[in-house]
């Protein structure tokens, strides 16, 4: 009884509140070296292209014939220059930008309009689920390289159209994972009981569904940066994506393809970077996977 009687005199501002859900996942994810050293890459990465007119030496576009090709190393030109005498780091800095653009931009579009299709066709079940779904297993058939270069080849070349084919590649594989969850949480039984009691579809989807279906889509969005970055690139490989004189990693891969021979170390750079940016963001989604994983 004293034990009971010490315990209730206990203030109630002194009681230790038990972490919430995404508290729980940020410790979780602080205490991951791997995914903390690929965010803090991330971060310096970004900041590059944020603080790019401040931390590039030179202008990026302008070039000099006397300087094409230095290799790395050259005093004043770090990293050596590009095809045209352009500064190899300058141009590096400044690429940042727009792959990191064209990379980020369409996932958190598709993870918009692709979870709201997804949740919609697995909420609503039956001949609407089948109608969607059979639509949308349209462009989820065709492998994501194929679809955007078609896309971007329908469209023309150019930032724009780029962005737009990326997100629609990406908006049927989120939607496919978004109505696979819906499906499983439709059928619990706090939902039936909402559903029982009377609510409203529009309540049911805000109060019971999202909150147990965006975890899940959106760890499986940040999974797809890194290939929305590998596509970028490639579609500014083939000439579909951003047009020269602009700066961006795969459209100085394109650029530099005929200097592999004569200097590959300054022809590798735009592709390094692309790597370990992908790498990045890979190592980040697996840490964030991870630390979502409650059992964890």
């Amino acid at each position: 009884m004293a034990a009971i009687a010490e315990a209730s005199a206990i203030p109630v501002e002194k009681i230790a509140k038990s972490p919430g859900f995404w508290s729980g996942v940020l410790t979780r994810l602080r205490r991951d070296p791997v995914a903390m050293v690929a965010l803090g890459i991330l971060a310096l990465l970004i900041l590059m292209a944020v603080f790019a007119p401040y931390l590039a030496p030179y202008d990026p576009a302008k070039g000099s014939v006397i300087r094409r090709l230095k290799p790395i190393g050259t005093p004043g030109y770090i990293l050596g220059t590009d095809e045209l005498g352009r500064d190899m780091l300058s141009r590096l800095i400044y690429g940042a930008r727009l792959s990191l653009l064209m990379g980020v931009i369409p996932v958190p579009i598709a993870f918009v309009i692709g979870s709201a299709i997804g949740i919609i066709a697995g909420y609503a079940g039956g001949l609407a689920n089948t109608l969607i779904m059979r639509t949308v297993d349209v462009f989820y058939a065709f492998p994501s390289v194929l679809l955007a270069v078609a896309l971007s080849g329908a469209l023309g070349s150019g930032l724009t159209n780029a962005l737009f084919s990326l997100t629609v590649v990406f908006i049927p594989q989120i939607a496919r994972v978004a109505e696979s969850v819906t499906t499983q949480v439709r059928k619990l039984d706090y939902v039936d009981a909402a559903r029982a009691s009377g609510a409203p579809a529009f309540t049911i989807v805000r109060v019971h569904i999202l909150g147990n279906v965006l975890g899940p889509i959106f760890v499986f969005a940040t999974s797809l940066i890194s290939v929305s970055m590998i596509l970028a690139s490639g579609l500014s490989f083939l000439g579909l994506g951003v047009r020269p004189p602009d700066a961006e990693w795969g459209l100085m891969l394109n650029t530099l393809r005929t200097a592999i021979y004569t200097n590959p170390f300054v022809a590798a750079l735009p592709g390094v970077m692309i790597f370990i940016t992908s790498i990045c963001f890979n190592l980040f989604s697996d840490g964030l996977r991870t630390a979502m994983d409650v059992k964890s």
